[in-house]
């Protein structure tokens, strides 16, 4: 599955559904990145700061804490400063993608993704 021009990134994927972190965090495997999937808000945070990641994949329905407040808080957390936070949702109106510019996304991906678009973000941070 992986193409040869694919640069490996180290890619968080955060999502209250477990199936879909696990699916999720499978297809990146499969295309050569090294991912660690979590289901709340505080263990995204915690394995920001351990894990390191290049890249995460933060949905921002999570029941706890939404999505919008992890991405602020993760850009608070030393050496995440500069991390690629993609928002993965169904919350898809302008709006939403207005809230998550402003709460330090770098990018807003509608649910189901295509993982052809998925590939080109993952290419572009």
């Amino acid at each position: 599955m992986s193409e040869p021009n694919i640069i490996p990134k180290r890619v968080l994927v955060v999502d209250d559904n477990e199936d879909a972190a696990e699916s999720m965090a499978l297809v990146l495997k499969l295309e050569g990145h090294v991912a660690v999937s979590v289901y709340t808000a505080a263990d995204a945070l915690t394995h920001a700061t351990s894990f390191r990641p290049d890249v995460v994949l933060l949905d921002i329905g999570l029941p706890e804490m939404d999505g919008y407040e992890v991405a602020q808080q993760m850009r608070e957390l030393p050496g995440l400063k500069h991390v690629r936070i993609v928002a993965v949702t169904g919350y898809g109106r302008s709006e939403d993608r207005r809230r998550a510019r402003e709460a330090g996304f770098d990018a807003h991906l509608v649910k189901p993704v295509d993982i052809a678009v998925l590939q080109k973000v993952l290419a572009a941070g």
